[in-house]
């Protein structure tokens, strides 16, 4: 049964025109406007708060802690400081992604693995012999909100007992907001400077309250899905089950990638002892990868041709959509987007997707179809570096 979040009581009052997104099994707000611009705008320009508390949340504690995720997850998890997270992919055998998430030591012994989809029965699956270890599902319990943007900073050393001028990227701390015991960690889904903080359900809305207070000199603005995903399709961050399929859900070989096919090839440690997928990741290093996920840039041009000569302006995508759309070179499908938008800050229509390896170099000439007057067309695209905007402020 489809539920709010504990953030629900203040979300649902400011979502005008009921506009809601079903994930993981809760409600949350497409857009609290009837468009997203403006949430958009206070991600890059001022500050928004997210809630994505349907994240799906694991706490993994114990002596074999490490040994565990070591064995399950693509990062050396040896490597990761209490205080630190790591991002990270798990595969299954084959070497092909089964979810991705963010990995929390929150001290020597306990973890925090965040996942988009269920995980607990794979997580216990691979737990076996291993007597020192619990495995708890804590989604439900804690509430999970961030707050992204330029001002976020300044918006929380207003709000808690904690300086954090000195969090750095990717590392956590204990504070308190507004009396409330939090956990803040520098992370996002933006690829801005943001903070993610976590709490129990019971304080979900007390935080609400004191982070909406202490930002309003800032001009802090709740914001949805539809703004989130305009900003991680800029930020090149790939999203399950639009940008790639499970593992554990695909149908069919060609469905599945591995991290190296995702471009998350930096993700895998072959320097640690066995992990579920090792084999098969090496040797796909070896031989090398058949497929590459790519940032590509469609060329403005192309695209006012296209329109005009059917005496049509161009139209472009302000949401971003979700959906597989082929791509070509000389005649052949040599690939397939995943998502797209029309970036209002980097004033470029941008797109997320598939390419055979040949022709994954950036600057390499491709052709995207496209829809003009009901009738399939090829717009001009370019093969561009991801991301599209890597602000210095996001790691400063």
């Amino acid at each position: 049964m489809t539920r709010g979040t504990p953030f629900h009581p203040r979300t649902a009052p400011l979502c005008e025109p009921q506009n809601w997104r079903r994930w993981a099994g809760y409600f949350v707000v497409g857009s609290y406007e009837l468009n997203h611009d403006r949430e958009y705008f206070a991600i890059r320009n001022s500050a928004a708060l997210i809630d994505i508390t349907p994240l799906h949340k694991y706490i993994i504690r114990g002596p074999d802690a490490v040994r565990f995720l070591n064995r399950l997850v693509t990062r050396n998890v040896a490597q990761c400081a209490a205080g630190q997270m790591l991002y990270t992919t798990w595969c299954d055998e084959d070497g092909k992604v089964i979810d991705d998430g963010t990995l929390a030591r929150l001290d020597e012994q306990t973890f925090r693995l965040t996942a988009a989809e269920p995980n607990l029965h794979w997580l216990h699956a691979n737990a076996f012999g291993l007597k020192n270890l619990a495995i708890e599902d804590e989604s439900d319990s804690t509430a999970a909100v961030a707050l992204q943007g330029p001002l976020s900073r300044a918006i929380l050393n207003q709000a808690c007992d904690t300086n954090l001028d000195g969090l750095q990227y990717f590392r956590l701390t204990s504070a308190r907001i507004g009396g409330i015991a939090a956990t803040i960690s520098r992370t996002g889904y933006t690829g801005d400077l943001g903070y993610e903080i976590w709490v129990g359900a019971a304080n979900a809305s007390a935080l609400w309250d004191t982070l909406i207070e202490a930002g309003t000199p800032y001009d802090i603005t709740p914001a949805g899905i539809l703004a989130l995903d305009v900003a991680r399709i800029e930020a090149g961050l790939i999203m399950l089950d639009v940008d790639y399929t499970s593992a554990k859900k695909a149908l069919i070989e060609s469905q599945k990638s591995s991290p190296f096919e995702l471009g998350l090839g930096w993700t895998v440690s072959f320097d640690k002892g066995d992990f579920v997928g090792k084999r098969a990741l090496l040797a796909e290093k070896e031989r090398g990868s058949a497929w590459h996920m790519v940032g590509l840039e469609v060329e403005w041009e192309s695209l006012e041709r296209a329109h005009n000569e059917v005496g049509l302006p161009v139209n472009l995508p302000m949401t971003a959509w979700r959906s597989d759309v082929p791509i070509y070179s000389g005649g052949r499908q040599i690939g397939y987007a995943t998502s797209g938008v029309w970036s209002p800050l980097l004033k470029k229509y941008i797109v997320l997707a598939h390419l055979e390896t040949t022709h994954a170099q950036p600057g390499t000439q491709v052709f995207m179809e496209i829809t003009v007057d009901h009738k399939r067309r090829l717009a001009r695209a370019f093969v561009a570096k991801l991301p599209f905007f890597d602000p210095e402020r996001k790691r400063k």
